[in-house]
């Protein structure tokens, strides 16, 4: 089988179509939770889930999505829990999920084993917040030949000349941040978006998904007009904060969702 990845944007470009992408650290409120979350985030139209893994000290994001990983961690959420609640998911779910993560709890798993774990459990691609193009050429640990996508962030301040280095040798999508700073949800999207979407399309066959900041759907089909996926995290992650302990928490987090993820397919 393809990698689920590519297969949904081929599929979401024959239709002219933008992916929805939603992010959600795994084991907030609870594993269990995370384990019922994806399958209805899929039911709701979203197309592709972004699991963050918990870390102690999660730098690139804001204040809604560190405290996410604190709730998970103190719930009990470990590396090898998060892949086994990936393996649950794949009973019931083919939607492609990437893990979004820190370098520090994979190099301490062991990197290459961690890749292979991975893969196995059913996780499609990654995307390391802060492991550079220069540090894996440089550094034989981080050689593999993993299958698992190598998704690549992008962000406004980012040059010309290093977008291209960036680009080559990603796989899966790039991820463009829309703004400068940490996570959280926002009240407009950035005016320069279709120039630095563009800027980055000139480099790159690969689909390029927006995010950082999008909550609504009016955003949604602004992001959508000029890229290939919108991520919403913040505003989902801000929901299961306040909904948490709701034994219908998956159902309220789906309703939510739906109306950005049809925003998604009205370009």
């Amino acid at each position: 089988m393809g990698n689920r990845i590519d297969q949904t944007f081929e599929k979401l470009r024959a239709q002219n179509q933008a992916a929805m992408i939603a992010y959600i650290a795994a084991g907030d409120p609870s594993l269990a939770a995370t384990e019922e979350i994806v399958p209805a985030l899929e039911r709701a139209g979203v197309d592709l889930v972004e699991l963050g893994l918990p870390f102690s000290d999660p730098l690139a994001d804001g204040i809604v999505n560190q405290l996410a990983a604190a709730r998970a961690l103190d719930a009990g959420a470990t590396t090898p829990k998060v892949l086994e609640c990936v393996r649950n998911i794949r009973k019931s779910s083919q939607i492609p999920i990437v893990l979004y993560t820190y370098l520090n709890p994979i190099y301490r798993y062991g990197f290459a084993q961690f890749l292979k774990d991975a893969e196995a459990a059913g996780v499609d691609g990654m995307l390391i917040l802060d492991l550079p193009p220069d540090e894996v050429a440089s550094n034989p640990d981080f050689a593999t030949d993993s299958s698992l996508k190598q998704i690549r962030l992008i962000a406004p301040t980012t040059p010309a000349s290093r977008i291209s280095k960036l680009t080559n040798g990603a796989s899966g999508f790039i991820y463009y941040v829309s703004r400068e700073g940490v996570t959280g949800e926002r009240t407009d999207v950035a005016e320069s978006l279709s120039e630095k979407v563009a800027a980055i399309r000139a480099t790159t066959s690969l689909p390029i998904a927006v995010g950082f900041g999008i909550s609504t759907p009016e955003q949604v089909r602004q992001v959508a007009a000029v890229s290939d996926a919108v991520v919403v995290g913040s505003a989902i992650v801000k929901r299961i904060a306040e909904w948490g302990s709701d034994p219908a928490l998956a159902a309220r987090l789906a309703a939510f969702v739906a109306p950005l993820a049809a925003a998604s397919k009205q370009r």
